[in-house]
């Protein structure tokens, strides 16, 4: 019998096993990969992801994997130019983008080291339920027999098709629609550091080194595009480039060499799921996912991960129920993200800015200053009432020299 079992080890069931374990409980975590294993992903974790590794020990083995640091960030929307980096957040001054493989494994190894039972090569095909409430998991490793194990609570961190948010049918809402597609690979050839561009015919294209003296690039699409995309990758990948930055383009076709397959992401729409109930809870992009236009997976996967962690302890030590805990686990979750979550869906849309943004969005790029600051904000180490607040717009328009008549102070 454990405490606690995790279904699913990557970037938030493993910090969730290992916090867990860290303080005494009794953790079982499966997953059907076995490590080190690639997962399709944008690698990218902001400066507020980079602070958990940090508190958690593990940021010196990320670096240690010569994961190269980043520190400028070149972000354009439709002509609008932010061009800098955010100020640091304790003291973490750069970003960096591990590859999964990286990733992945040293979360899976903290969790083992921590004292959690980790199985590999583990899927999981239903639940055991007693009375209405989740008791555990059955599942086979490889193709071996169907096993079932017995815990208080039952953890799902197994992505957007989770089989435990299935199985407890765990409601949706804060539904929006998906607006794109993601085709990525690895080149080498090429010195860019990081770009997050969007064009003027929606289109977007990002690159940020990761390990091995790799880049990774990859173009976003609206899902109007993706029949004809997926008839010819390499082309209309190159024509992306072409039409978003035409210089890049050229140095991408005389330069750079694709190492590795096109990795392709139609992902879901934008959702929340309810995260918790008798015997259950999710954390990860199986209790909430976004577009991954603004790169925040992995980070919320982090941030979330350790509010739920803290929780679950607090009903499991008896310190409160545990149905209260998780409660709040889900309330704090939706207030925390809610900002990223329109931020994110509302620029995904790859088409003009609304006036609010648009107006924000241009004051700040007069500015040094001010573009530091939202770049800080989409780090997460600028709170939203920093830019967003009235008086806080009031002085940036103030900065810009923009004229009264073209100031918007309402974002609805």
């Amino acid at each position: 019998m454990h405490d606690v079992i995790v279904v699913g080890a990557r970037c938030a069931g493993s910090p969730v096993a290992m916090l867990l374990a860290r303080l005494g409980h009794r953790v079982l975590m499966v997953d059907r990969a076995s490590f080190p294993s690639d997962a399709v992903s944008t690698h990218y974790i902001h400066q507020a992801g980079l602070s958990r590794l940090q508190e958690w020990g593990l940021l010196e083995e990320v670096t240690g994997a010569k994961t190269p640091a980043i520190r400028k960030m070149n972000f354009s929307y439709r002509g609008i130019e932010l061009n800098g980096f955010a100020d640091p957040i304790d003291g973490i001054d750069a970003v960096y983008c591990p590859r999964r493989t990286v990733l992945d494994e040293i979360l899976v190894n903290a969790a083992r080291r921590a004292g959690a039972e980790v199985i590999e090569g583990f899927t999981v095909t239903d639940l055991v339920f007693s009375e209405g409430q989740v008791t555990g998991i059955r599942g086979r490793e490889g193709s071996g027999p169907e096993r079932e194990f017995r815990a208080s609570l039952v953890v799902g961190a197994d992505g957007f098709h989770s089989t435990v948010a299935k199985k407890v049918g765990a409601e949706l809402y804060n539904v929006r629609p998906a607006a794109g597609f993601i085709y990525y690979s690895y080149y080498s050839g090429l010195d860019w550091g990081l770009h997050h561009k969007t064009g003027f015919n929606e289109q977007w294209i990002g690159t940020w080194p990761t390990n091995d003296d790799l880049t990774m690039l990859a173009v976003i699409c609206t899902r109007r595009h993706l029949k004809e995309f997926r008839q010819d990758v390499e082309p209309r990948f190159q024509a992306v480039f072409d039409d978003v930055v035409p210089g890049m383009g050229v140095q991408l076709r005389e330069q750079g060499r694709r190492e590795e397959p096109f990795r392709p992401m139609r992902y879901p729409d934008n959702y929340y799921r309810r995260a918790h109930g008798p015997g259950w809870a999710l954390v990860g992009d199986a209790g909430y996912h976004k577009d991954p236009f603004t790169g925040w997976g992995i980070t919320d996967a982090f941030l979330h991960g350790e509010i739920l962690a803290a929780r679950i302890d607090e009903g499991l030590s008896g310190k409160r129920p545990m149905d209260e805990a998780l409660a709040e686990y889900n309330k704090v979750r939706d207030e925390e993200s809610a900002g990223v979550y329109d931020f994110t869906t509302t620029l995904a849309e790859l088409t003009q800015l609304p006036p609010f943004f648009h107006a924000t969005l241009g004051a700040m790029s007069t500015s040094q200053e001010w573009t530091n600051k939202m770049l800080g904000l989409i780090a997460g180490g600028v709170e939203d009432h920093e830019i967003f607040s009235p008086d806080a717009l009031q002085r940036l328009y103030d900065d810009a020299g923009v004229p009264e008549s073209e100031r918007v102070y309402d974002p609805s």
